[in-house]
């Protein structure tokens, strides 16, 4: 049993959880998921990356939207609960030196994340950018902390609620027409991702792109995280989860991402009525 030892609402359907995770926390690296089930052994797996993590407090932090039924009844969790099983390290852990100019582009919940990489860039020395993006301004999460981590931070919002009115394309295409970029990590809907791909194409910069598939195992057997990459079927959840983004097939995976919408959307409309802030929640 994973104790959750902190739980904050950062807008109205994204939550922020610290989960006492020992072995976990010490053996993560930037871009690796844990896989969290909680209800009995036939309960949905729910893959997260792991946001952060304190070795010495031995816990790890994740970031979690309220889309589906498992990820709203997470949401119900307060201080204290245990979650029943929490399956991690999982996926390649991001590579990470000192490559010069680094631009990390995070859009709605996939700026958490971004936030360990963007620790982890900084700290090997690189000249580092964060756009982050989000529909409006109640969805902006995790400002604070990348501020903390760099004085170069360009935050947008769709509706110009907060910060920019722009698309995160936007500061990223402006970027790299006045200064050499050497890579571009970005992460966030499938959507932004594929066209933060098609902006750093035009200029010939790398691009590494983390994909939130279908996943069910998370250990390669299932095949449901399957993507194509570069013409090859790669599984997001052991042979990534980050790929060359010039190399991923993005229509095929916007495709498969739209197996279970009706579903979802479904069990998001029968479960949101249970999203009232509780004690602990703020």
């Amino acid at each position: 049993m994973f104790t959750i030892l902190d739980k904050k609402r950062l807008s109205q359907e994204v939550f922020r959880m610290e989960i006492e995770a020992p072995k976990i926390a010490r053996n993560r690296k930037a871009g690796q998921f844990v896989i969290l089930q909680h209800g009995g052994d036939h309960a949905e797996r729910i893959p997260l990356t792991i946001a952060d993590a304190d070795p010495e407090k031995g816990s790890i932090t994740i970031v979690f939207q309220a889309v589906g039924e498992a990820t709203h009844h997470f949401a119900t969790l307060q201080v204290g609960d245990a979650i029943q099983n929490v399956l991690g390290p999982l996926g390649q852990p991001t590579h990470i030196e000192r490559f010069g100019k680094v631009v990390c582009v995070g859009g709605g919940v996939g700026v958490a994340p971004m936030h360990p990489i963007a620790q982890a860039m900084k700290a090997a020395g690189n000249d580092l950018t964060i756009i982050i993006g989000a529909r409006t301004k109640e969805l902006v999460i995790l400002e604070e902390e990348m501020k903390r981590i760099t004085d170069d931070l360009i935050v947008v919002t769709d509706d110009g609620s907060y910060g920019r009115k722009a698309l995160v394309t936007e500061p990223l295409k402006e970027i790299m027409q006045k200064e050499t970029v050497d890579l571009v990590v970005a992460i966030g809907p499938p959507v932004m991702m594929k066209f933060c791909t098609l902006t750093t194409r035009e200029f010939e910069v790398p691009t590494v792109a983390s994909l939130n598939t279908i996943m069910i195992d998370g250990t390669g057997m299932c095949g449901g995280c399957r993507v194509s990459v570069g013409g090859e079927t790669k599984f997001v959840c052991v042979d990534g989860p980050e790929f060359d983004a010039h190399q991923v097939d993005w229509d095929n995976l916007l495709l498969r991402l739209g197996t279970y919408k009706p579903q979802e959307a479904d069990a998001h409309h029968r479960c949101h009525i249970g999203l009232d802030i509780k004690e602990g929640d703020a």
